[in-house]
């Protein structure tokens, strides 16, 4: 097999980042933008001793599953991967990740894997989007990265984004070109606006405008945030966010505000919840609901349990589960997250919550050695999975229940397989579509303590 080759392949699975897998002559060929069922031409373009990479050429056979993608900045856009296959076939592939994780890396044959929850609405669902911003040929761009580059993809619309967020964007690039704010430029790390974030409220219609800039100021800043609140009536914060640092973390750490107030307002289920430039909010509302309910009902309380909820994070999920528990204590290792979660319980009068700032793996020994001994753990750790103190420690003093959420299949059966080889029993798994048309899955996982 050689560089440029051109080969005619039937792909039969699919990677967890949505690319096509095939077999040639005993090698595994991984071809972006092809789907179970196609039969393609595709172009190798690396080749390594187990595996090689291909472009997609033709689609000579298509997928039953193939459909014609709804948005046209689609093969040059990288926010979604999945598009080209219908919503049915996206719910299967994911639901065949979380299977397929759990039995190759956790060893569960058989597992009981629920089908994969979907969303009602899988178009503009988001509720938050941070758009790198460029200066092409004397015109303010601003969209998505290119996929594996820097380059941007100006976008007039995305349709997985709310519209309100779309109208958002417009109109800032406009004014943007109108004032001939700097625009900056990541090679020389020259230039002044960065990224433009907004943020929108499924609620209330509140959104949020930021403009992160790499400087010290905003230039006619108040003229700027004065024009954007005239045009789009739905802003109610315009702010500056100021980050100075070369790399691709897009907020830095202080925020000033030039318009209306600091927060917008957005709800999930009767709670009310206050979002702040940085402060962290699940990007699918009407789908948080859905997981937020499922680990409700794997936790199955019953008013008298005490629950630890770690990496919490705002405490949605705490304040959540708050009304059916005696006590919720949550866990997160960012100060901020900890005020935000302390106004969100004021903000909906909720006492019986308690949030403590600090990593879950030294704190949870800590208050286990205490003498708390809480009924039941919630767990929704970031994409690495859990740290292994803390896996050690939950094996040492199992609840009687455990709930874990994942964003990652992988992380979650490798977890998965410590626990159910240390104290738990695997109940069952529930797939839950937080990003349609995109790769990513989101698992929630009932888990006992095997003496219950």
């Amino acid at each position: 097999m050689f560089i440029h080759q051109r080969i005619s392949l039937p792909i039969h699975g699919l990677t967890h980042d949505a690319e096509g897998v095939g077999r040639y002559r005993g090698l595994t060929i991984f071809v972006p933008g092809a789907i179970p069922g196609d039969e393609v031409e595709a172009e190798i373009i690396s080749v390594k001793k187990q595996y090689a990479r291909a472009l997609l050429r033709t689609v000579t056979k298509a997928s039953p599953d193939r459909v014609a993608p709804l948005c046209p900045y689609y093969q040059d856009c990288g926010g979604c991967q999945l598009m080209h296959a219908s919503y049915a076939a996206q719910l299967k592939y994911k639901h065949e990740q979380c299977r397929s994780a759990l039995e190759r890396i956790a060893g569960l044959e058989g597992a009981l894997v629920r089908e994969t929850l979907g969303a009602r609405q899988p178009f503009h669902y988001r509720n938050k989007a941070q758009f790198p911003v460029s200066m092409l040929a004397g015109k303010v761009v601003a969209g998505c990265y290119q996929p594996r580059s820097h380059n941007i993809v100006d976008l007039d619309h995305c349709h997985i984004q709310h519209e309100d967020i779309n109208k958002a964007l417009q109109v800032a690039k406009e004014i943007a070109q109108k004032y001939q704010l700097s625009i900056y430029d990541e090679r020389s790390h020259a230039g002044l606006l960065r990224h433009i974030v907004v943020r929108h409220a499924f609620s209330t219609g509140e959104s949020m405008v930021i403009f992160v800039v790499n400087g010290e100021t905003l230039p006619q800043a108040e003229k700027v945030a004065a024009e954007l609140v005239e045009r789009l009536p739905a802003v109610v914060s315009v702010q500056i966010n100021f980050n100075r640092q070369p790399g691709n973390i897009i907020l830095g750490p202080s925020t000033k505000l030039i318009a209306g107030r600091d927060f917008i307002i957005d709800q999930i289920g009767d709670l009310k919840f206050k979002i702040s430039a940085r402060s962290f909010f699940q990007v699918n509302p009407a789908q948080t609901l859905v997981l937020y309910e499922k680990a409700r009902e794997y936790a199955a309380l019953t008013g008298g349990e005490h629950v630890l909820d770690l990496y919490c994070g705002v405490g949605t999920i705490a304040l959540f589960l708050a009304s059916q528990a005696k006590q919720v204590t949550g866990i997160e290792i960012i100060p901020d997250a900890i005020n935000d979660a302390n106004e969100n319980a004021r903000l909906n009068g909720i006492m019986n919550t308690t949030f403590l700032s600090g990593a879950a793996e030294e704190l949870v020994p800590r208050l286990i050695s205490q003498g708390l001994a809480p009924e039941v753990y919630v767990i929704d750790p970031p994409r690495s999975g859990c740290d292994p103190k803390l896996l050690a420690a939950l094996a040492a003093h199992p609840p009687q229940r455990l709930v874990y959420i994942s964003c990652n299949p992988a992380t979650l059966a490798r977890d998965v397989k410590y626990l159910t080889t240390h104290g738990f029993t695997f109940v069952e798994a529930q797939p839950v579509d937080m990003f349609p048309h995109t790769s990513h899955v989101e698992c929630v996982i009932g888990m006992q303590r095997k003496d219950t």
